[in-house]
């Protein structure tokens, strides 16, 4: 296949893949592993597709370093099922939960945990605008929490975490769907990881989870069976059917990563990107970042004009020159430009060529 017509992808997710592996997909779709089953047509419960599950899960132990008694699995529902799944088992009767508010995400995980027990924020930057994360010290835990449940990445917002944050000794859950795999994350640090696949790890339709025995002996009677976590852990992510085509990917993916620096490689590359786009905002005053500096994020950088009524000459230029998915959400506004691990340097420099070109014809 050639990657002939593709564009720069910017887009928040689903996100853009690799080349190498949208061939190996396209190569797998007709036959998958020389098994005469294509791809999409490969039962669960065969061997084949066993082999394929198999491997993602130790390819994701391997790259980030999952302690061996911390449990995976492939789920469905995206972090937005998890925002109420990890509060159900993980929440007693009259119990609470503290939250880090840093944006869209964590405000809607806040939501969800209280509607099956006292959940609260112990942060909020809602009042400012979603322009930074919290430092230790900012903050203060309720002693009878059960557990501190923050957002590593804030894609609407362009935030990220730079440190792991305090938990005042408490279990911490994060929802890392838009930075794991790119920035370094201390596992067993954690009792609860969740991540939809759809920006760093591959295509929409998984969501990954990382679990601590802990965690799991927190799960009590009457759970609904899709919503206990050791129903899934009991049949080894195959309860029901699961995504096939989408761990496929997903161990694909975790294959190129491997191949190219593992873990390490990928938080190199991240940081070399942010550090030649979020140059060029700072270059001048033309632009505007939204987030202070030391809550940047790598993942997502988002900026407004100073001018905001050429933010739509800016983007319609930029589909133009074959750059795509730059329009900042609708929360935001602005210019959004998504540097998930498949976005190449090439992508990012391109970029930047286009914004030095765009400010010095309007500026």
């Amino acid at each position: 296949m050639e990657s002939v017509g593709r564009i720069h992808n910017f887009g928040a997710g689903p996100a853009v893949l690799p080349i190498e592996v949208v061939e190996e997909v396209a190569a797998a779709l007709p036959n998958l592993l020389d098994s005469g089953f294509g791809l999409l047509e490969v039962s669960h419960r065969s061997a084949t597709f066993q082999s394929v599950i198999d491997s993602a899960m130790e390819r994701i132990r391997r790259v980030l370093s999952v302690p061996d008694d911390y449990e995976v699995l492939f789920l469905q529902g995206g972090a937005s099922t998890q925002f109420y799944m990890t509060a159900l088992n993980l929440i007693g009767e009259g119990e609470k939960a503290d939250f880090l508010v840093t944006g869209g995400w964590s405000q809607k995980a806040l939501r969800e945990a209280g509607r099956v027990g006292d959940a609260a924020a112990a942060w909020d930057d809602s009042a400012n605008g979603f322009r930074s994360v919290p430092q230790d010290g900012d903050y203060s835990i309720r002693e009878d929490a059960a557990y501190v449940h923050y957002t590593s990445n804030n894609t609407l917002y362009g935030t990220q975490y730079h440190h792991l944050p305090d938990s005042g000794g408490k279990p911490r859950v994060v929802d890392a769907s838009s930075d794991i795999c790119g920035v370094p994350i201390d596992v067993s640090a954690h009792d609860v990881i969740y991540a939809g696949a759809q920006k760093n790890l591959g295509a929409s339709g998984v969501t990954l989870v990382i679990i601590s025995p802990w965690a799991l002996s927190r799960g009590k009677e009457g759970l609904p069976t899709m919503l206990d976590y050791n129903t899934h852990v009991s049949k080894g992510s195959m309860f029901n059917t699961p995504n096939t085509s989408g761990i496929y990917i997903l161990d694909r993916v975790f294959a190129w990563i491997e191949q190219n620096g593992g873990l390490e490689g990928a938080i190199e590359r991240n940081r070399t990107k942010a550090a030649l786009l979020y140059g060029e905002l700072d270059r001048s005053d033309f632009w505007r970042p939204h987030a202070h500096g030391g809550s940047r994020s790598v993942m997502n950088v988002t900026w407004r004009l100073a001018d905001e009524a050429l933010e739509s000459v800016f983007l319609a230029e930029a589909e133009a020159a074959r750059m795509g998915g730059l329009k900042g959400h609708q929360c935001i506004g602005g210019i959004r430009a998504s540097m998930y691990n498949s976005c190449s340097m090439e992508s990012v420099k391109a970029l930047v060529g286009f914004m030095r070109d765009f400010e010095s014809r309007h500026g």
